[in-house]
């Protein structure tokens, strides 16, 4: 005896077998419509549209809190600008300001927005705020860059066209012909609607319309509906509007998702510290909440205030010792704070987790070479070269390989790895810079100069190729040219030491003349 089948269409719902689900709604709604629905005011056809909305929702549902990417026509041509020059440790557009008794470009490497490079590679790590149009387009754009994506609408855009994916006879609901002021009128149908346009259609403007009419039917008092408006206000680039939405929806529902959804405004509005004290008020709300307390982590981190970041992050792991992203995070800072025995621990806790990637074994076979367990070096760094996904990740194992033959003194091996990592990336600034080394120990100039040139114009945001270049330039007599590259490595990194004696080197010689 088979089940009824708008149950077992609920049934498969329910197990994630989204396609079996519409599939069979959609027979359903091929016959005639029905009687009602016993205990309820729905008949089986409107269930079954209702219950399909959400399968072709689910199917192709995005999380709107995490999921985040700045564009390069968001970042450059920005009106919300709320202070040209912020004030130090207010701002992340100037995340150098606030150290924070991190460790300095010299040991930790930076991203091209002046950043650290974090633990754990998610959308808003990697959108830097580039100074100029040419830089942010000159960029290339991989994982260890900050070369912001060509737009963030392209996204929205291809989520859009799933329903042409998922309907080949065209579209299931033609929102053209809609009347939202009828389906306003009816909650439970208008929640699933919502979500179907605004996830699987991506009609933000029919969406928000909806949106409005159902919350004025609810007289204004369902919080739900208004943190939709906030997210279509959000999407639509309206942030001081979004934001009014957030907050009257928290005054009536205390709720963690609307909370981050109002940190989100604030972060694009640049306002850091206004949303450390949002996610804070959170927490004396909600005591013990991970999701707060790794935003305000992520937020620490993103200013440059790398100690305070790793103590959230460690406060995250009281609650969620499972924390792929707080293990991650604390791993990368204790391995560049000169700690590589501690970083081995976390990484393993990822390995024991279930965590099995390229990126997880090229961490473990750093941490063991600079932990001195040689042993297990190489066949980690093997593993990771197999585990590999694309080129990109296959030159970062080449390149630390080739740190590991500099490390024991195999020069010959250590260009080859350089070669390899150029041959996987050719846009690896810092395969560049080492290679040009390499060439000047072996007194081959005029390619370490080529090389270093390389380098310097792949990542403006390291100081190495310009410090390198520097000291070539005034080993060889030109410097003027090494005047100019030893300016940018001091632009690039303030703080650095050798820079500033050669620039006072310069200037002795420039008064001479």
């Amino acid at each position: 005896m088979g089940l009824e089948p708008l149950f077992q269409a609920w049934s498969y719902f329910r197990r994630r077998k989204f396609r079996q689900c519409s599939d069979l709604c959609s027979q359903l709604l091929e016959r005639p419509p029905g009687e009602q629905e016993p205990d309820s005011e729905y008949t089986v056809f409107q269930a079954a549209w209702s219950l399909k909305t959400r399968a072709l929702t689910e199917m192709v549902y995005v999380d709107e809190i995490d999921m985040d990417q700045e564009g390069i026509a968001e970042m450059m041509l920005d009106e919300n600008a709320i202070a040209q020059v912020a004030r130090p440790g207010t701002s992340l557009k100037l995340p150098g300001t606030s150290q924070g008794g991190g460790p300095s470009p010299a040991v930790r490497p930076v991203t091209q927005s002046g950043r650290p490079i974090t633990g754990f590679v998610r959308p808003s790590t990697q959108s830097g705020r580039p100074s100029t149009m040419e830089q942010a387009i000159k960029t290339p754009r991989t994982a260890l860059t900050a070369r912001p994506i060509t737009s963030a609408s392209g996204r929205y855009v291809r989520l859009g066209t799933a329903s042409m994916l998922t309907n080949p006879d065209g579209p299931f609901i033609n929102l053209s012909r809609l009347n939202l002021a009828k389906y306003a009128q009816k909650p439970k149908l208008a929640k699933a609607l919502f979500e179907y346009i605004f996830h699987h259609e991506n009609d933000v403007k029919n969406a928000l319309d909806l949106a409005a009419l159902a919350t004025e039917h609810a007289q204004f008092k369902d919080w739900w509906w208004k943190v939709q408006i906030g997210k279509c206000y959000y999407r639509l680039g309206l942030y001081r509007e979004a934001e009014k939405q957030f907050k009257s929806a928290l005054k009536q529902q205390d709720m963690v998702d609307t909370i981050l959804y109002l940190a989100k405004v604030y972060l694009r509005l640049d306002q850091p510290v206004t949303a450390l004290n949002l996610f804070k008020q959170g927490l004396d709300r909600f005591p013990g909440e991970v999701t707060l307390i790794c935003g305000i982590a992520r937020i620490y981190e993103e200013m440059n205030n790398i100690s305070s970041a790793a103590e959230y992050y460690k406060d995250v792991l009281k609650q969620d010792n499972t924390h792929v992203e707080a293990i991650a995070c604390i791993g990368s800072n204790h391995f560049y704070s000169d700690q590589p025995e501690i970083a081995l621990r976390f990484y393993r806790r990822l390995l024991q987790m279930g965590v099995y990637n390229c990126q997880l074994f090229n961490n473990l076979g750093l941490c063991c070479f600079y932990a001195q367990q040689y042993d297990m070096t190489l066949s980690s760094f093997e593993r990771a070269l197999f585990l590999a996904e694309n080129e990109e990740e296959t030159a970062d194992v080449w390149y630390n390989l080739g740190h590991v033959a500099v490390g024991i003194g195999d020069l010959n091996l250590a260009y080859q790895c350089f070669k390899l990592t150029l041959v996987n990336n050719n846009d690896y600034a810092e395969a560049y810079n080492n290679l040009a080394v390499l060439e000047m120990r072996k007194g081959h100039v005029e390619q370490a100069r080529a090389l270093l040139q390389t380098a310097s114009s792949l990542a403006p945001h390291m100081y190495e190729p310009h410090f390198n270049f520097a000291i070539l330039s005034e080993k060889v007599g030109d410097l003027q040219r090494s005047y100019t590259a030893a300016q940018k490595s001091e632009e690039a990194f303030p703080g650095h030491v050798d820079t500033q004696q050669l620039i006072k080197q310069l200037k002795q010689h420039f008064a001479m003349l």
